[in-house]
C-alpha cells in the first residue's frame, strides 16, 4: 500500500528537486519557521518591517542569490531562487517583496545593463545587505502604462538632471541607491540615484491595509544632478525596466505558493480539530470539498512554477510563460487565503491566524509587477496574435 501523501505536496514536487535545491528550501523554511513566523503577526499589526532579519538573509545568500560568486553572490539556479521566494512568502509577502526588489529589480539591472565598475561597486555590498536598493518606475498618474512616464532626465555636460516623482516604491526610504527610469531625448534610460544627492527625497506611505510589514515610499526628484557614470549604459527604451519586471514576476510566480500553503495547512489543522455538532468541522462534505479544491490549486501552481524554473534555467523562458504563471499562482493564493479566512470563522479576522494577513498582502501582489488584467491580455495577445492593449 502506498504511503500517505503530503497534503501540501500531493504530486511530490519535492522529489523532482535536486539535493542542492532541497537544501536551499529546507534552510529557508527553517529560517521562516524560527525567525519570521514568531514575529511577523506583530510586525504586520504595528506596520513595521523586521529590519533585524536583513543581515541573516544576507548571510544565507538570499540577496542576489542567482548572480555569480564573483560579485559576492551565491550563484544559485532559478529554481532555488523560486524556492527562496516560496518559503519567504510562507512567512509574509512583505519579506519576499524585500528580497525580490533587492535581487530582481535592483541587482539585476546593474548586472544586466551596468558596466563592470558599477557591478563591482554595488553588487557585493547589496548581496551583503549593506546597501539596500529600490526600483523607481511606477509614477503617481499610473503604473500599467510605463511608456507614459513623466520623470525626465536631460543631459547637462557630464551630468544628467532628473525631475519627477515615483510612487508605490518598496524599500524607498531604506535605499542607499535607487534604480530610476526616466525619459530622455534618446528614450527611457536607467540611472543610479544615490541617497544624499541634492534634490532627491523620499516619503513613506502610511495607513496601508496591505503589505504592512513592508516599507512603501514615494520618491521625489527636484533637479537631481547625476553623473553619467551612474547611468546604465547597456540599455535604452522600455525593454530595460520591462526586463527587470520579468525577473521579478518569475519570483512572484513562486512566492504566493508559500502564502497559499501557510493558509491551507493552518485551516486544515483548524477544521480537523474544531468540533461542531459533535464532530470535526473537516468531517463535513462541504468543508472537504473546499479543502480538496485548495490542494488541487496548490498542486497545479507547484507544477507550473517548477516547469517555469526549469525553462528559466535552460535559457528558454518566454515572457508570456511568466505572465501566465504570475496570473494563475497569485489568483490561486488569493482565493485560498480568502476561503481559509472564511473557514476560520470569527477567529479568521485576527492576526493570530495567517489567512487575513496573507489575503490583504496578496491584494497588492496581484496588482504589482503587472495587474492580473495586464497578464491576461499578455496571454491573450500570445494565443490570438492580436494586441488588445
Amino acid at each position: 500500500m502506498s504511503e500517505k501523501l503530503n497534503p501540501s505536496d500531493l504530486f511530490d514536487v519535492r522529489a523532482a528537486l535536486s539535493d542542492e535545491e532541497r537544501m536551499v528550501q529546507d534552510s529557508v523554511a527553517r529560517f521562516t519557521d524560527e525567525r519570521v513566523l514568531p514575529i511577523i503577526g506583530d510586525c504586520f499589526d504595528r506596520a513595521e518591517f523586521p529590519f533585524d532579519l536583513i543581515p541573516e538573509m544576507a548571510g544565507m545568500g538570499l540577496l542576489g542569490s542567482y548572480f555569480p560568486e564573483a560579485y559576492g553572490c551565491a550563484g544559485m539556479n532559478a529554481v532555488s531562487y523560486g524556492l527562496i521566494c516560496q518559503e519567504l512568502e510562507r512567512g509574509d509577502s512583505g519579506l519576499r517583496s524585500f528580497v525580490s526588489v533587492q535581487t530582481s529589480l535592483c541587482m539585476y539591472p546593474i548586472f544586466a545593463y551596468g558596466n563592470e565598475e558599477q557591478k563591482q561597486r554595488w553588487l557585493p555590498s547589496m548581496a551583503q545587505g549593506e546597501t539596500i536598493g529600490c526600483f523607481g518606475l511606477t509614477e503617481p498618474q499610473g503604473g500599467s502604462d510605463p511608456a507614459n512616464m513623466k520623470t525626465h532626465a536631460r543631459r547637462d555636460g557630464d551630468d544628467w538632471v532628473i525631475n519627477g516623482a515615483k510612487m508605490w516604491i518598496t524599500n524607498g526610504s531604506l535605499a542607499k541607491v535607487a534604480i530610476v527610469w526616466a525619459q530622455t531625448d534618446a528614450g527611457i534610460q536607467g540611472f543610479l540615484v544615490e541617497r544624499g544627492m541634492q534634490g532627491f527625497k523620499t516619503r513613506d506611505i502610511h495607513r496601508k491595509m496591505s503589505l504592512r510589514a513592508s516599507v512603501t515610499s514615494e520618491l521625489f526628484f527636484d533637479d537631481v544632478r547625476v553623473p553619467d557614470a551612474n547611468r546604465l549604459h547597456g540599455v535604452q527604451g522600455l525593454k530595460g525596466p520591462l526586463g527587470c519586471l520579468n525577473q521579478a514576476r518569475y519570483g512572484i510566480a513562486w512566492g504566493p505558493i508559500g502564502a497559499a500553503i501557510a493558509c491551507f495547512v493552518e485551516v486544515l489543522d483548524y477544521t480537523k480539530n474544531r468540533q461542531l455538532f459533535g464532530r470535526a468541522l473537516a468531517a463535513n462534505q462541504a468543508v472537504q470539498l473546499r479543502l480538496a479544491d485548495m490542494a488541487r490549486r496548490i498542486t497545479t501552481a507547484q507544477l507550473l512554477a517548477l516547469q517555469l524554473g526549469r525553462l528559466k534555467d535552460a535559457g528558454s523562458l518566454h515572457p508570456t510563460q511568466v505572465s501566465l504563471a504570475k496570473w494563475n499562482n497569485v489568483r490561486m493564493a488569493l482565493d485560498i487565503a480568502r476561503d481559509a479566512r472564511d473557514l476560520l470563522g470569527g477567529a479568521g479576522i485576527t492576526v493570530e491566524y495567517s489567512p487575513i494577513r496573507h489575503a490583504l498582502n496578496l491584494d497588492s501582489v496581484i496588482t504589482y509587477e503587472g495587474t492580473e488584467t495586464v497578464h491576461e491580455l499578455v496571454v491573450g495577445r500570445e494565443v490570438t496574435g492580436i494586441n488588445a492593449f
